[in-house]
């Protein structure tokens, strides 16, 4: 799930002299809800009287993002500069609101210096809950391939082992190792079922969140990603508890992309799991999800195509970019071509796709990838998911994997792309549901990674 993009940002940085005199008429805290397609996410900025300012996205688990702070002519900025983010508006004549937009994707927002009353904590049964009949080890590793040090948590089942083990992949989008999004963590809830049936598994604090080192990741990719997990398996190979033979992965999304790469490149990986995971092109992939939602959402035939075309526009621009500036020459291009009514901020939205992650994603072929891979496969996803359609991404998983002998894709009716029992299938539905994963879906992933796991 892509809410705000892969990326914790480095502040620019300000003359101090310059920036008091600006920001002092809003130095402080301020609080809003932002009601984003397919979610309300709460927004806090913290601005400081040098014109530094941090960002936190409590939902998403996105603390301390770097930003800076201006008034200038009365004109409020607060600019997460990397990923083209922030927001544009003016102060209230009693200093005590702003109100504006934010600028990725141009949807209004008020942020207001009262902090909100505490919601109660919505309810996720499935939780994991101590105590635990297994063991749960706090680690740390380094990425050679980067230098950054990466932090998870470790469960191991009772015993000495040498023990099968998981590794966990997330999707896109910073997370957390329990892959918190909205209070459900699906990652800790399957690191649990697995460990209680005998198999250990590793699930990551991805680059920037909780104890993992974020390094430059405005420039960071899923090939990057592929390092990190590829570290991970070769910690997980020196330890004498874990079997090297018998570790395995199981990616959701966006990982369940990285996990063939990962498997394409290491043949001693013994199995993959793949949860919702894309099948088909990049570019197809963005124009599927994109009209899977705006047909959910009952957007008229004639609109849904215009958009399609226009953003088709986008992303083949973006594609068959050489670089990054020329990516923002392309597009440019694009939107003065189109002639739509575009402003600055949505503008600046567009501009975004020339950045390396889009830019890597929308020249993905998960094919190439799987072609490559013999080992056991199970490849799952809702009939509800709109953001990796089902139907058409495991036949596509299924075709590039015509020379794997053991290979089970299932679309399981009803369960949208976090693998939930839903409604419409639409993301604002997400932290509504109470479930944190179909039990059907759980139980399918958990019995599969068993039984293969079992396998010498």
């Amino acid at each position: 799930m892509r809410f705000l993009p892969r990326a914790i940002v480095a502040a620019a940085l300000l003359a101090p002299a310059v920036a008091a005199a600006q920001v002092e008429p809003i130095v402080g805290d301020w609080y809003g809800t932002l009601q984003a397609p397919g979610a309300a996410l709460p927004l806090v900025f913290h601005i400081k009287a040098d014109g530094t300012a941090t960002f936190d996205s409590p939902a998403q688990h996105a603390q301390g993002l770097a930003a800076t702070a201006t008034v200038v002519d009365g004109k409020v900025s607060v600019t997460l500069q990397a990923i083209h983010a922030g927001f544009q508006g003016a102060a209230s004549a009693d200093g005590n609101s702003l109100t504006g937009v934010w600028t990725q994707g141009d949807l209004p927002l008020t942020m207001t210096r009262t902090a909100p009353a505490a919601a109660p904590a919505p309810k996720r049964p499935q939780t994991p809950k101590p105590p635990f009949p297994y063991r749960a080890e706090d680690v740390t590793y380094v990425n050679p391939a980067s230098g950054l040090k990466l932090a998870g948590t470790l469960t191991l089942p009772r015993g000495s082992g040498p023990f099968p083990a998981i590794l966990l992949i997330t999707g896109s989008g910073t997370q957390d190792r329990d892959g918190t999004v909205f209070d459900h963590k699906p990652f800790l809830l399957i690191a649990d079922a697995l460990t209680r049936r005998g198999v250990a598994v590793l699930r990551v604090d991805d680059r920037g969140a909780g104890g993992s080192e974020a390094g430059d990741i405005a420039k960071a990719t899923s090939a990057s990603f592929a390092t990190d997990v590829a570290a991970g398996v070769a910690f997980l190979r020196g330890r004498q508890d874990i079997d090297p033979a018998r570790i395995g992965l199981i990616g959701h999304s966006e990982g369940g992309m990285i996990a063939p790469l990962v498997a394409a490149q290491d043949p001693r990986i013994a199995f993959l799991v793949l949860m919702a995971a894309p099948g088909v092109d990049g570019v197809e992939l963005l124009l599927s999800q994109n009209r899977a939602i705006a047909e959910a959402s009952g957007a008229p035939p004639t609109a849904v195509e215009a958009m399609l075309k226009s953003k088709r526009a986008w992303f083949e621009a973006a594609r068959d970019a050489r670089n990054e500036d020329d990516g923002r020459v392309r597009l440019n291009a694009v939107l003065d071509r189109q002639g739509a009514p575009v402003g600055a901020p949505t503008r600046a939205q567009v501009l975004s796709l020339a950045a390396p992650w889009w830019h890597y994603t929308l020249n993905t072929r998960p094919a190439d990838a799987l072609k490559q891979i013999k080992v056991p496969v199970l490849a799952i996803g809702g009939s509800k998911d709109l953001q990796v359609p089902a139907a058409a991404n495991l036949a596509a998983i299924k075709t590039a994997l015509a020379g794997d002998r053991d290979v089970t894709t299932r679309e399981l009716p009803g369960l949208n792309h976090l693998l939930q029992t839903a409604g419409t299938g639409l993301p604002d539905e997400y932290g509504t549901i109470e479930e944190t994963m179909a039990p059907v879906a759980l139980s399918t992933i958990v019995d599969w990674t068993v039984a293969h796991a079992a396998r010498k």
